[in-house]
C-alpha cells in the first residue's frame, strides 16, 4: 500500500462546501459529504486541521456596499465561521471522528479558544481540529488565516479545497481555452493574481516556504491523491 506523502495538513474550506441550495446557508447533507471526504483521509492516521470561509452565510462586501464599518463586517464573518465549524464538527462526530472546534474569538459555551500547542496536542491525539473565526483581526481574509495557521501548527502542505481543478489562467467557465498549471511559483501566482487565494496568503506561505495545493473537493479521490502526492490540481510552491 503506497505511504501518504504528508503526515499533517491544513485544509482550507470555503463556506460555499456547505452550502445550500444557491450557495446559501447550511445543508447537512452537504457537511455530511465534506464528512465523510476528511474521514477517509483521517483513516490514513493524517492530522488534519481546517480552517472554513463564511460565504454561505455573510459577505462582508454586502455590509460594505451598505456604508457598514470594515471591522464590524469582517467580526461578522468570523463569527459566522464559527457556524460552520459547529457544522462540521457535528457531521464529522456522528462519524466516529473525534473533533474539537477551536477560535481566534473567544466564546467558551461552544468552542476552544485558539491555542497553538493546544491544537497541535489534539492532533497528535488523532483529534480532528476546527480553527474558526479568522485570524481574530479585522481586513484579513480566512485564506489569510489558513495560511497563519498552517505555519503554526507546522502543517506539510496547505491544501486549498474549491469548486474548481487547479488554478488557470483565466476563468474556464468562461473561457474553456484558458490555460491550466500543474505547478506555479509563488512569485508567478502572485503576478498573475490568481483568484483562488489572496495574495496577503500567497505572500505570508511563500516567506515561510508553505506549499499550497489548489484542487476541487468534489472530484472523486481528489483528497486521497493529494495526500499520497499524486498528480492532482495545482501546486502553489518555490
Amino acid at each position: 500500500m503506497p505511504v501518504p506523502q504528508y503526515k499533517r495538513i491544513l485544509l482550507k474550506l470555503g463556506g460555499e462546501a456547505l452550502a445550500g441550495r444557491g450557495g446559501i446557508g447550511i445543508n447537512p447533507t452537504m457537511a455530511e459529504d465534506v464528512a465523510a471526504k476528511i474521514k477517509i483521509v483521517r483513516d490514513l492516521d493524517i492530522q488534519i486541521a481546517l480552517v472554513l470561509g463564511a460565504g454561505n452565510l455573510w459577505r462582508g462586501k454586502d455590509g460594505l456596499s451598505h456604508g457598514m464599518e470594515r471591522a464590524t463586517a469582517d467580526h461578522m464573518g468570523m463569527l459566522a465561521t464559527v457556524m460552520n465549524a459547529l457544522a462540521l464538527q457535528d457531521a464529522l462526530e456522528r462519524l466516529g471522528i473525534a473533533t474539537r472546534v477551536q477560535t481566534a474569538i473567544t466564546m467558551q459555551a461552544v468552542a476552544e479558544p485558539y491555542i497553538r500547542l493546544r491544537a497541535i496536542r489534539h492532533m497528535e491525539k488523532g483529534r480532528v481540529v476546527i480553527i474558526g473565526g479568522g485570524t481574530g483581526n479585522p481586513y484579513f481574509t480566512t485564506d489569510t488565516a489558513a495560511a497563519l495557521r498552517a505555519m503554526e501548527i507546522k502543517a506539510d502542505i496547505l491544501i486549498k479545497a474549491t469548486k474548481v481543478d487547479a488554478v488557470y489562467s483565466e476563468d474556464p467557465r468562461l473561457n474553456p481555452e484558458a490555460k491550466r498549471f500543474d505547478r506555479l511559483s509563488y512569485i508567478d501566482a502572485l503576478n498573475q493574481r490568481v483568484g483562488v487565494m489572496d495574495s496577503t496568503a500567497i505572500s505570508l506561505c511563500m516567506d515561510n516556504e508553505m506549499p499550497i495545493l489548489v484542487l476541487d473537493l468534489w472530484q472523486p479521490h481528489s483528497l486521497e491523491q493529494a495526500v499520497f502526492g499524486e498528480p492532482v490540481g495545482t501546486i502553489i510552491g518555490s
